[in-house]
């Protein structure tokens, strides 16, 4: 047992599924978790259940979904770790009611997305899937017609977060004019102008990029009804979600010319694996480029990812530490020396704190350090008692009314 922990870390479970870095493996087995499983594929829900029954860590990518379902079977689980920028795939509101740390990486695959977007910019506004298919076909198609250069062409960011605003920078350096929307007021960088509506951003731009995330707000954002707005010949990229352009109605404005181009990387329905067939309205389409949902799939991310998210996993494992957390309130704090440490997640309603403190003044245990945050759900307390009744103090909070989850860390 590591002496920093009250827990022995051989009986840690650690689950990692779709082939997550191998950084990830190594962090955890690094800090001395030797129960590491790292599966390639995602695991459809009733192996999954079967699986997360002993799961202590759950690791994820895009493809797996933790469902209400998954989650009531999940008596071990501490903390899921996303290791993507999304944690949509996660049920949030049922892990907050089981008291389930839920991470993600919202910033390691940015540029990786952001060079994608640009690379396919130069290449739809070039027409090279048009010149690279004909070349395939043994036809020589050297033309300048319908060819332009990106320098003093309008780029329309819609959504102008992480991504958003790493494309806007890339563009801009390229001799780009950037035009954005985003529903919340944001800081232009370098000469990016904020568009007043969408309607305003798409009938200017000549590309348009989308970086929103997928809410019943952004569901079909573009579709039939706006994308008459668009200048002819305008070019539309997706590499956000797969629900957020109507892509029958893209395929229908490709088709009668007035959309010039496309690339899109993700879709509504995508395979669960290599090798399985897949459809979309815009195959055997001129001048689109169709990709397979690898944005952010570069070397580089993947690492950075497995760095960031297995980070705050073993951050919290061992310190308590939820910053980051889309579920548990977000608490960092320093260890005390001299001291063991409990996490108590419950139910956000008055009096619990007064509870916990009252149970342990009850039966005389010392409070060394305590530190209390709330969100709308629930509430995490870390209490740091004296060492020779921990155990007692642990099994007190146990007891608490309105508790979820209570777990000795040190």
């Amino acid at each position: 047992m590591d002496p920093k922990t009250s827990y022995p870390k051989d009986k840690i479970n650690v689950v990692l599924l779709e082939n997550i870095s191998e950084n990830a493996v190594k962090n955890f087995k690094n800090a001395g978790y030797s129960q590491v499983t790292k599966l390639t594929k995602a695991l459809p829900e009733e192996e999954l259940i079967q699986v997360i029954r002993n799961c202590h860590i759950l690791g994820i990518r895009s493809k797996t979904s933790v469902t209400p379902k998954v989650l009531e079977a999940a008596q071990k689980l501490q903390a899921i770790g996303c290791f993507c920028i999304g944690v949509n795939q996660v049920n949030l509101d049922a892990a907050i009611q089981h008291g389930v740390a839920v991470f993600n990486a919202p910033y390691s695959n940015t540029r990786s997305v952001a060079e994608l977007v640009i690379g396919a910019s130069i290449m739809l506004i070039r027409r090279i899937p048009d010149k690279n298919k004909a070349a395939h076909l043994g036809i020589w198609q050297k033309e300048a017609s319908g060819s332009y250069e990106l320098r003093g062409k309008t780029l329309g960011i819609i959504g102008y977060g992480n991504i958003g605003t790493q494309v806007s920078v890339l563009a801009e350096a390229l001799g780009m004019k950037v035009l954005f929307y985003d529903v919340e007021t944001k800081l232009p960088l370098g000469n990016a102008v904020d568009a007043r509506s969408l309607k305003e951003l798409m009938s200017k731009a000549d590309i348009i990029t989308l970086h929103v995330p997928e809410t019943a707000q952004t569901k079909g954002l573009l579709n039939k009804n706006n994308l008459k707005y668009c200048k002819k010949g305008a070019i539309v990229i997706n590499y956000a979600r797969g629900e957020v352009v109507d892509l029958a109605a893209l395929r229908k404005a490709l088709e009668s010319g007035h959309i010039g181009g496309a690339a899109v990387d993700v879709f509504p329905v995508e395979p669960e694996k290599n090798g399985d067939s897949f459809e979309t309205p815009l195959q055997n389409l001129p001048n689109v480029l169709l990709t397979p949902h690898v944005g952010g799939s570069t070397e580089e991310a993947q690492q950075n990812i497995g760095e960031d998210v297995s980070s705050k996993l073993l951050n919290f494992l061992e310190k308590g530490i939820t910053l980051g957390s889309h579920t548990v309130p977000g608490l960092s704090l320093p260890p005390q020396e001299g001291a063991h440490r409990i996490l108590h997640v419950h139910r956000n309603v008055p009096g619990v704190l007064s509870q916990i403190n009252g149970q342990l003044s009850k039966y005389k245990i010392n409070i060394v350090g305590q530190y209390l945050k709330t969100n709308e759900e629930i509430g995490y307390v870390v209490v740091d008692v004296d060492k020779q009744l921990s155990q007692q103090a642990a099994k007190l909070l146990r007891a608490v009314p309105e508790t979820i989850k209570v777990r000795l860390l040190y």
